[in-house]
C-alpha cells in the first residue's frame, strides 16, 4: 500500500505561512512551528479517517500542519451562490468562487481583491502550486450550444476589488474540446442538438458541462500533478447512461500554447484536442456531476461533493471517495445503450453501502467548497442567502474539520484551540 504526497505539506513546512499582522488573533499561537503526531491511518477513508484505504497501514507519524484559523469568511457579495474554494498556503490566502465573482482573501477573511464581470458560470476552484495560479471551470451555455473554459488567475495580480475578468489580463483561458463534444452529443440521432435541457436523450453521459476541478497524480501510475476535470451531469431519472461520473485528466504543463484572454463576445476554441486520460466513476445519477473535486495527499483518495441524485434504486449520497491506491480497469461503461469501454475508477469500499448497486459513499458537505491540507483536516465550506438592504446577497465561509470516517457524516468541525 501506497502514500502520496501532494506537495503542500513539504511547501509549508519550508515556508512558513506569510500573513498580514491582523491575522495574529485569527491564527492560533503556534502558527510558527510544525508538530508531529501518531495516527492510526487518519485521513480521506477509512473508519477513523481515510488513510487505511490507501495508507501503510497501523499507526505512522504524521506531520501536522501550523495551527489554522477555525473558519475563514468569504465575505458577502451581490452575485451568485458559492461553487468552490482554493486556499495557497504558502502565502496564507484563500480564494472563494461566487458563480461570477472570484473573491481573494487573507484568513482572517479580509478581502484583499477580487474580479468580477463574468457572465457565465465560475465553479470550482484549486490553487496550482507549480506555477502559482487559480484554475477554475468556466461554463458558457446558450441555446445553440456552449463553450467550456479553465479559467487560469494570475493570483499574484488580484491587488483590488472587482477587476474586470475581461480588460484586466489576470484571467487567461483554455477550451475543453472534448467536455464539449460530449455535451453538445446528438445522442437520438435526430439532427437536433435540444441545448441547455435535461429533458433530452442528448448530452452524452447526461452531460450538462463541467464543475469540479482539482490538481493530483495522474490515475494511470500515481505520479506527478494532473488538472481533473468533472463533468456536470443533468438529473434525469429516466435514463440508464447518466450514472456515472466523468472524470478528465490534463497535463498542464504545456498550456501557454493555449491561453488565450478571456473575451465573451468573440468565444475561442483555444485548447488540447483530447485529455490525456477519461476515467468513469459508477455511482448512480446525481444533480449536476461533481460540484467539487479534491485530491487528499495524506491518503492519495480522491473526493467527490455532490447534489443527491433522485434515483430510486440508487443510495443517492451526497460524498463519494475514490480509491487512489487502485489504478483504473478497462470494462464497460455502465448504462451506454451502445456498447462502450472506458477506464473505470473504483469507490473506496468504506462509509455507507448500498449492496444492490454496489455503491459506497457518505452523506457529507463538501459542495459548496472543499480543501484538504493533507494531514487529516480539511476546509468544508458552508453558504447561505441573506437579505442586505432588502437585496439578497450570497456568503459564504470555509470551516475546518476533521475527516473521522463515521457515518453518515465523515466530517466534525475542529474546536478551536
Amino acid at each position: 500500500m501506497r502514500r502520496q504526497t501532494h506537495g503542500r505539506l513539504a511547501a509549508l513546512l519550508t515556508s512558513l505561512i506569510v500573513v498580514a499582522a491582523s491575522a495574529a488573533s485569527a491564527v492560533a499561537a503556534g502558527a510558527g512551528a510544525a508538530t508531529a503526531r501518531t495516527e492510526s491511518g487518519k485521513g480521506a477513508g477509512s473508519g477513523t479517517g481515510a488513510g487505511s484505504g490507501t495508507g501503510t497501514g497501523g499507526d505512522r507519524t504524521v506531520q501536522r500542519l501550523p495551527e489554522l484559523p477555525t473558519s475563514v469568511d468569504g465575505g458577502t457579495w451581490r452575485s451568485g451562490h458559492l461553487q468552490g474554494t482554493a486556499l495557497d498556503l504558502r502565502k496564507g490566502l484563500m480564494y472563494f468562487s461566487f458563480t461570477d465573482l472570484l473573491v481573494k482573501t487573507d484568513l482572517t477573511g479580509k478581502p484583499l481583491g477580487s474580479v468580477s464581470g463574468f457572465t457565465g458560470h465560475l465553479g470550482d476552484l484549486d490553487f496550482n502550486e507549480r506555477d502559482g495560479r487559480v484554475y477554475g471551470s468556466l461554463e458558457y451555455n446558450t441555446p445553440k450550444g456552449a463553450e467550456f473554459y479553465i479559467a487560469l488567475f494570475d493570483a499574484d495580480r488580484i491587488t483590488r476589488m472587482n477587476m474586470d475578468a475581461q480588460s484586466t489580463g489576470v484571467v487567461s483561458t483554455v477550451y475543453l474540446k472534448e467536455a464539449v463534444d460530449d455535451y453538445a452529443a446528438d445522442m437520438d440521432g435526430n439532427g437536433v442538438f435540444d441545448g441547455a435541457t435535461a429533458d433530452t436523450p442528448d448530452h452524452r453521459y447526461g452531460s450538462s458541462g463541467i464543475d469540479g476541478v482539482a490538481f493530483g497524480p495522474d490515475f494511470e501510475h500515481g505520479g506527478g500533478s494532473e488538472l481533473t476535470v468533472a463533468y456536470g451531469i443533468y438529473a434525469n431519472t429516466t435514463r440508464e447512461d447518466n450514472d456515472n461520473q466523468v472524470l478528465l485528466q490534463y497535463d498542464v504543463s504545456g498550456w501557454k500554447k493555449y491561453e488565450r484572454p478571456l473575451t465573451e463576445d468573440a468565444p475561442h476554441t483555444s485548447g488540447p484536442d483530447t485529455p490525456d486520460g477519461k476515467y468513469f466513476v459508477y455511482t448512480g445519477n446525481t444533480d449536476f456531476g461533481v460540484q467539487n473535486l479534491e485530491y487528499d495527499g495524506h491518503t492519495g483518495n480522491w473526493l467527490l461533493a455532490v447534489y443527491k441524485g433522485a434515483k430510486p434504486r440508487f443510495p443517492n449520497y451526497s460524498l463519494f471517495v475514490v480509491d487512489g491506491s487502485r489504478r483504473p480497469t478497462w470494462g464497460l461503461v455502465p448504462g451506454q445503450e451502445r456498447p462502450e469501454r472506458g477506464r473505470m475508477l473504483s469507490l473506496l469500499p468504506e462509509g455507507l453501502h448500498d449492496a444492490p448497486s454496489g455503491v459506497y459513499g457518505w452523506q457529507g458537505g463538501g459542495q459548496f467548497g472543499l480543501i484538504s491540507l493533507d494531514d487529516g483536516r480539511f476546509y468544508v465550506a458552508t453558504q447561505s442567502a441573506v437579505k442586505v438592504g432588502g437585496v439578497t446577497q450570497q456568503t459564504g465561509r470555509s470551516v475546518l474539520q476533521d475527516w473521522t470516517g463515521a457515518t453518515p457524516n465523515p466530517f466534525t468541525p475542529v474546536k478551536a484551540p
